[in-house]
């Protein structure tokens, strides 16, 4: 079984960074594409980003795409989301992710995960 624990949400300055971290536990990762999705109140996950466990690369949905940045480190079993230039519509709950079924392709609907963690508020305004 794999446990998912997010971390490093909060109150947020519109403009400023926070990085997120994702704590795995019960097995390695290293053979799983790990993605971070964001949900508000309402509306379905959304996909923020995803790095594949077969060659490291990277895909960000266009929100994200140039302010976001997700990196791994199986060795600890982490992943992370760091997050710049913040703005009120970056505020939704964050969920990290894992699709283990060996993919190599960079899977971007929730249904394609299997586990989840419980998420981490991140809420920007001033």
């Amino acid at each position: 079984q794999l446990q998912l624990v997010e971390s490093g949400g909060g109150l947020m300055q519109p403009g400023s960074s926070v990085k997120l971290s994702c704590a795995a536990s019960g097995r390695s990762i290293a053979s799983y594409s790990m993605a971070w999705f964001r949900r508000t109140p309402g509306k379905d996950h959304e996909i923020v980003a995803v790095i594949s466990w077969y060659n490291g690369r990277t895909y960000y949905a266009g929100a994200a795409k140039g302010r976001f940045t997700i990196s791994r480190d199986d060795a600890k079993k982490a992943v992370y989301l760091q997050m710049n230039r913040l703005k009120p519509e970056d505020t939704a709950k964050y969920y990290c992710a894992a699709d283990i079924r060996g993919s190599v392709d960079m899977r971007k609907r929730e249904s394609e995960y299997d586990y989840w963690g419980p998420g981490t508020q991140v809420t920007v305004s001033s």
